[in-house]
């Protein structure tokens, strides 16, 4: 697919996708499992154009559920972080 990254972008075909609430939206690594095999369906390269467009725009809407999701992971990282929680020093050890 030309200088494409489709690596960038999630999987199977569905009708719904990036209309999903938070409460019934799939798993960041479901979207992502769905990706990569989207992802290996157009590498194959043996599908019809009109075919490869429509897994194209739902590996982008994947792409975008992985992003929120990432997204809403970091805010409450973040969140946990000024709530007085140290990030993780593999150097620091509380024996010394």
């Amino acid at each position: 697919m030309g200088g494409l990254d489709l690596r960038a972008m999630t999987s199977k075909p569905r009708s719904d996708a990036g209309e999903d609430s938070p409460a019934t939206a799939p798993d960041f690594e479901q979207s992502l499992a769905e990706l990569e095999a989207l992802i290996g369906r157009l590498e194959r390269g043996d599908l019809p154009l009109a075919e490869s467009l429509a897994l194209f725009e739902q590996g982008v809407a994947l792409t975008r559920q992985c992003h929120v999701r990432l997204s809403e992971a970091r805010q409450r990282v973040e969140i946990l972080l000024k709530d007085g929680a140290r990030p993780f020093d593999p150097g620091d050890t509380a024996d010394e």
